[in-house]
């Protein structure tokens, strides 16, 4: 067979195709989960906390003035933009317990089976027959 035809194959088998089309709508859900992070629950918490604006907040480590805003600072130097680091900690957090419910709703959906129990190692079940044929 030749490469192509094997490349061919492989393409079109049905995972692959589900895994590009998982891809796709991944990156778009992140884009909304990246949007109501930065547009509606960052603001909303900075006003609780005073007005504070999480995405400017740096640590300058070239010796930049703190008043700059976190591009300007960029631009000066090295700096430690932990405020951005919050803001993607908090799309992080929101994505994996969105994803988390999504599978535990399609698992009920599905009516996920129990795993069985483990069956009894042998030496359990030899010396339950000796039990038994000691009782007779």
């Amino acid at each position: 067979m030749s490469m192509m035809q094997e490349f061919k194959t492989f393409a079109l088998k049905g995972n692959v195709m589900d895994l590009a089309v998982g891809v796709i709508i991944g990156g778009a859900f992140g884009k909304i989960v990246d949007s109501l992070v930065q547009d509606v629950i960052m603001p909303v918490i900075g006003k609780i906390f005073g007005g504070l604006d999480f995405a400017n907040h740096y640590f300058p480590l070239n010796g930049q003035s703190t008043e700059l805003t976190l591009v300007e600072a960029k631009k000066a130097g090295a700096v430690l933009a932990y405020g951005n680091f919050i803001t993607i900690a908090l799309n992080f957090v929101i994505l994996a317990f969105v994803i988390f419910q999504m599978v535990r709703i399609i698992n009920k959906l599905r009516g996920a089976v129990p795993p069985a129990p483990a069956a009894d190692p042998e030496n359990t079940v030899l010396l339950r027959e000796i039990r038994d044929s000691l009782k007779k």
